[in-house]
Parts: structure tokens; sequence; C-alpha cells
């Protein structure tokens, strides 16, 4: 049959994985897979102030890879997504990732330090008091 268009989808696996992804069904022989585009994982983070945010991971940490095949009958459930937002977040980690052009932290951002650094910084000052 061929590779349907592409669309974007929230795919929660068998094994409890859910991924966010762009999307392209295809038949092979006797069975559909689907092509799967920069899959990332969404979690979703709360802060102090209850300002719920969202980390994005790449699915698979150890690969280089961008496109990978997922059999159907692996898939619990597919959703294609239209929220508008999550594409544009989506296609920016994509970019950014692709780039690598992730912001280094530093102080202005509230990075201080690391937990070493800070520990031998706040010893000294005890021993010193």
């Amino acid at each position: 049959m061929g590779i349907e268009d592409d669309f974007y989808a929230t795919i929660k696996l068998k094994c409890g994985e859910e991924l966010f992804c762009k999307v392209a069904a295809s038949e092979e022989e006797d069975k559909t897979v689907l092509l799967v585009s920069n899959p990332i994982m969404v979690k979703p983070i709360t802060t102090r102030g209850s300002i719920t945010g969202y980390k994005f991971e790449p699915w698979l940490k150890t690969s280089q890879e961008d496109l990978f095949v997922i059999n159907l009958d692996d898939v619990l459930t597919l959703s294609e997504s239209e929220n508008i937002e999550m594409i544009m977040n989506y296609q920016d980690y994509v970019r950014k990732s692709n780039q690598g052009n992730f912001q280094k932290l530093d102080r202005k951002m509230g990075y201080l330090g690391n937990v070493r650094d800070t520990k031998e910084v706040l010893e000294k000052l005890y021993k010193s008091s």
C-alpha cells in the first residue's frame, strides 16, 4: 500500500511508555508498521508555586537515530494531536537537538554550582565560623 501522510501523535505502547512524535503509517507485506520521527517522552514538572511545565527527553537516549519503526502490534493506543502549542514545542525541541543548540545553565538562570562544589564552600564556611 505504501506510506500514509505524516501527522503528529501521542503513542501509548503496550510496555507503558508514552511517546510524542511525527508518525507515518506504512503497510509492510501483511502487517502495519509506524515510522516515528524524533520520538520524545514528555514529563510534567510542577514547581513550588504550583506552576506546571513539561520536560522533553529523547525516547532512546543512547541512539543518534531520528527515525524508528514500531510494529502496530506493540501499540496500545494512538491519538493524533492537533495541539498547536505541543507541536510547536516539539518542533523547537527537535530543531535545537539537531543543532546541539541547548542553552547552558548560568548564574542568571539560577544555576549556582554543582553539589560537590557547593558542599566544599559550605564546609569552609562552617569550619571558619
